[in-house]
């Protein structure tokens, strides 16, 4: 029997559902991620815009039964609107949060809203087209096919490759682009049935005008947005496939951002990374440690305070993101930030996962020092479960101490408190405290051992915030900080989450 080839028609539709799809996962995930980022309830902000983005495909579908002639010109129309809605969505989110931050819920939701409409138009849309030289069954496999793997392809590409070298915004507007690019492809076969041609092709023009234009200014786009988002000077930026890295320069000196929260503040920072450090390593014996981990800390900030203790012959750092590491071991004034820490032959860095790190070594450390980032998403909170824990209690030394930066037990109360609980359920002994960092406002430790920590009997010389005399005063917890009843945080529920989320969001709100 001889093959059935496909029409230039059918193949040119196919395309078409597969870019669509493929488009409107990216604008998905790029409001998705762009609310997380700016909002910060990331399980809340993904599961209502997905949510939103759906129901509107819905409404979409059902409006296509009022389509009934001219079809390949509204398909043609729907294109170049999914082009110019879903390809300037993120840049028009960075802007309006940037100038208008009491209108970005509006915005997002009415953005995906009309985003989804349109691709919940378009489908239905082209399966009729279709159904005009193909059996119906033959139509629905074959757009639901291209459909699907559309929205495969994004979903390896987005986070992998297309957001760390393009960006949020060029992403949005490349997968534009494409939709314009599809838009001129149907109006090429297409051309014989549209009555107004010259109208057609002079908006598939200017739809690639301005797409092409807001490309071509992405990145000052980005820096108008950025610029008014974090007030001071914006000196490096990098996208990674884990977080968005920004370093700015104020009057108080450099800061760091992660996904917009900040990590440290040049002005303050050695309040919290004394606080870490020094209880810990300075408690651990008279000789002083020998072999310490860190976990998280690519900045190199947790090292620094390390490697003021005379007996400590290798420090293992455990990074995630290579970016970090790079940036504060290369660019000359955040080298300068970290005393060059990270270039000292006794550092190892290590980029990968701690919890897999945790897992395959054999490796045993007589300090571990966890300053991974508060728990804002599942991914992150793993590193705050009971399973984590128990992975560090095997790689901590007989006589060991870790110690875990635990946010704020004043703003997130029952946050700290869980993970003090859940330290607690492994069998290690918990042994909270506090400082005040004036950029974070009150935060909080805790000392995990198999001993009892005791207070140690000297510091290094040099430093600037701790000393023997004000220790005592860090282990004290007034009434509105005290211990509260919580439940363990497990990978099973991981309540840290959502409980995080809860006491945060009173404050952001």
């Amino acid at each position: 029997m001889k093959a059935v080839k496909a029409s230039p028609l059918e193949i040119t539709l196919l395309v078409s559902v597969f870019v669509v799809a493929a488009c409107g996962l990216v604008y998905e995930l790029a409001a998705g991620a762009l609310a997380s980022y700016l909002l910060g309830d990331s399980i809340l902000q993904f599961s209502t815009v997905i949510g939103c983005y759906l129901f509107a495909m819905g409404v979409g579908s059902w409006l296509s039964k009022f389509f009934d002639r001219q079809l390949p010109a509204h398909f043609l129309r729907i294109e170049l609107l999914v082009a110019l809605a879903g390809g300037l969505l993120p840049a028009i989110l960075f802007l309006t949060n940037a100038y208008i931050p009491g209108g970005f819920r509006w915005v997002l939701y009415g953005m995906v809203g009309v985003v989804g409409i349109l691709v919940g138009l378009e489908i239905p849309l082209v399966m009729r087209i279709l159904k005009r030289n193909v059996a119906f069954k033959d139509v629905v496999s074959q757009v639901l096919t291209f459909d699907y793997l559309g929205a495969l392809a994004v979903s390896i590409a987005f986070p992998l490759i297309l957001v760390p070298h393009l960006g949020l915004i060029r992403t949005g507007l490349l997968f534009g682009l494409l939709n314009a690019a599809v838009a001129v492809w149907a109006l090429w076969m297409f051309r014989f049935e549209l009555r107004q041609l010259k109208a057609h092709v002079l908006a598939c023009a200017a739809t690639f005008a301005v797409l092409a234009a807001a490309f071509a200014g992405a990145d000052h786009i980005t820096t108008l947005a950025e610029d008014k988002f974090y007030q001071d000077r914006i000196v490096f930026t990098a996208a990674s496939p884990y977080q968005r890295i920004v370093v700015t320069q104020g009057k108080l000196g450099h800061r760091l951002f992660l996904n917009g929260n900040l990590q440290f503040a040049e002005r303050d920072e050695y309040r919290y990374h004394e606080a870490l450090v020094h209880p810990a390593m300075a408690a651990f014996s008279a000789s002083g440690p020998k072999r310490v981990a860190v976990l998280g800390g690519g900045d190199g900030m947790a090292v620094r305070e390390v490697l003021k203790y005379p007996s400590v012959e290798s420090v293992t750092l455990v990074e995630l993101d290579p970016a970090m590491t790079k940036l504060f071991s290369e660019q000359p004034t955040l080298v300068k930030l970290n005393n060059s820490a990270l270039k000292s032959p006794k550092v190892k860095v290590v980029n990968t996962d701690a919890f897999g790190w945790l897992e395959s070594s054999l490796e045993t450390f007589d300090v571990i020092i966890v300053d991974f980032p508060d728990p804002t998403n599942f991914s992150i909170g793993k590193l705050y479960t009971n399973s984590f824990y128990a992975l560090l209690d095997k790689r901590l030394s007989a006589s060991g101490y870790a110690v875990i930066q635990t946010t704020s037990p004043l703003v997130a109360r029952k946050s700290f408190w869980t993970v003090a609980q859940t330290i607690e359920s492994v069998g290690l002994t918990a042994t909270p405290y506090h400082a005040h960092v004036p950029s974070f406002g009150e935060w909080g430790f805790i000392i995990a051992s198999r001993r009892p920590w005791h207070q140690p009997k000297s510091l290094p010389t040099g430093l600037r915030f701790l000393d023997l005399t004000s220790m005592p005063v860090l282990l004290d917890f007034p009434l509105d900080m005290a211990r509260v009843p919580v439940e363990v945080n497990r990978l099973s529920n991981q309540v840290l989450v959502t409980t995080y989320e809860d006491e945060w969001g009173k404050v952001a709100h």
